[in-house]
């Protein structure tokens, strides 16, 4: 039996040599040649679940990547984001709950794909290593990690996690970009992780339809409070700040929110929340658009966002009304 580390650094077999412009092209657009429709539970759609995944992935390696000098201005905007601390930890903790998620499942098919997962959350963790240190970062001391006791619950806790923090960072990434308050050499370094991140959500809701239809009825309505009791305490875990002190002293402060309340430090102009969701949405859109249209995307943060919208305008119209 492997151990976990192992599921998270080595890849089932070695990525093929590939020109950048293919790989980038491939990473983003996959449909399967399996006929008809993909509903979850049945063989075509695990097999084609798991083929997108092993398709999709893009071999780009953190330890070559050319880190751009910046501007001073630049260099202290980027080193005083409240969020390193937290963004390391946490993709150290996601590769080995999804490592020890796979280990656990017995279907072929799911468990490659998920082992790919872990060793892709590896890499985010690297690629964020290596920024950290390329950029001087202070940082807290990595707590130890830890193999989850409940495997399940931390496999749906980073999973759901990952579908709300990338739905916003999406917009918040896009939004850096149009505002060009980081340099575009930077953008293009991060942008296959962002493009990854919609990969691994994308595998998490069709694995978590697959999931529900092939479990027993019987267990099906502890597994919906299951699902509850994730998305309470993810509403919970970002209500407030976490600070650590390290080996010096210094309080860290780590923003669990970040990726909803960031826009103020991407960009200098005042970013209204309807517009903020919208742009969400539509690099949500984006991002998905190229794979398969019979795979399921995931739902309720991009719901939230649009009653949040629905919200704001209706809000508009009374206000108006009562003004008048």
């Amino acid at each position: 039996m492997k151990s976990l580390a192992e599921i998270y650094s080595h890849l089932p077999d070695a990525p093929s040599e590939k020109t950048l412009e293919r790989v980038d092209y491939e990473a983003r657009h996959w449909s399967s040649p399996i006929q008809g429709p993909l509903k979850p539970g049945t063989e075509e759609h695990k097999r084609a679940v798991a083929a997108m995944f092993r398709d999709t992935f893009n071999p780009y390696k953190p330890s070559v990547i050319d880190w751009p000098e910046l501007d001073p201005e630049t260099l202290h905007r980027i080193t005083s984001l409240p969020i390193w601390d937290i963004a390391v930890q946490t993709e150290g903790k996601a590769r080995l709950r999804m490592a020890a998620y796979a280990d656990m499942i017995t279907d072929p098919d799911m468990k490659d794909a998920l082992s790919r997962n872990a060793w892709e959350e590896n890499r985010h963790k690297e690629v964020l290593s290596k920024l950290v240190e390329a950029y001087k970062i202070p940082m807290a001391p990595e707590p130890p990690y830890i193999t989850p006791k409940d495997t399940e619950w931390a496999y749906l806790v980073t999973g759901f996690s990952e579908c709300v923090d990338s739905f916003f960072a999406f917009g918040l990434f896009a939004l850096a970009e149009r505002a060009g308050l980081f340099p575009q050499e930077l953008i293009e370094t991060f942008e296959p992780v962002m493009q990854e991140e919609c990969r691994h959500i994308l595998l998490f809701a069709n694995w978590l339809a697959w999931h529900r239809a092939t479990m027993p009825v019987w267990k099906r309505p502890w597994f919906e409070l299951r699902v509850i009791g994730v998305w309470l305490f993810l509403a919970y875990e970002r209500m407030g700040l976490a600070r650590s002190i390290d080996e010096n002293g210094e309080e860290h402060t780590q923003d669990n929110n970040f990726t909803v309340t960031g826009a103020k430090d991407m960009t200098a102009m005042d970013v209204k929340v309807p517009d903020l969701m919208q742009l969400c949405l539509d690099e949500n859109d984006r991002r998905f658009a190229g794979y398969d249209p019979r795979l399921l995307r995931p739902t309720t943060t991009p719901a939230i966002a649009r009653a949040i919208i629905k919200g704001a305008k209706l809000w508009d119209r009374v206000r108006n009304r009562v003004a008048a």
